[in-house]
């Protein structure tokens, strides 16, 4: 049996939580990660978007990335001050409008899930 709340809750929550609760969020995250001593915060809030917009809780199994480690630290870094930050400010703003089609919240939820990745070359 699935640890996942049932469909209609899923559903109901995004209705009236979800899609207005994850724009705050995301922007509050983004603002964090341009601070620099937000970015810990900022990524963590990130990574709870999934949670955020329909209550799903993320694999334990997906989760773990087989193979291909993380970039170094300072790579990551520059990817963050170069391309990072306002990537993933592009990134989110397309993800969310997918969210609010209703249509493109699957692509959305793929999104969310990159984001880690295009705002600092970080791989689970």
């Amino acid at each position: 049996m699935s640890d996942q709340p049932a469909l209609f809750v899923r559903a109901l929550w995004f209705l009236l939580v979800g899609w207005w609760a994850t724009g705050i969020w995301l922007s509050v995250a983004w603002l964090l990660n341009i601070t620099i001593i937000g970015i810990p915060l900022g990524i963590w809030m990130i990574n709870q978007v999934p949670m955020l917009l329909s209550l799903k809780r993320r694999d334990p199994l997906v989760e773990k990335r087989v193979g291909g480690g993380q970039y170094p630290l300072v790579v990551r870094a520059v990817w963050f001050l170069l391309v990072g930050w306002w990537a993933s400010g592009v990134w989110t703003g397309v993800a969310y409008t997918l969210t609010l089609t209703v249509v493109g919240i699957p692509l959305a939820v793929w999104m969310y899930n990159q984001l880690p990745y295009v705002v600092s070359l970080y791989r689970y």
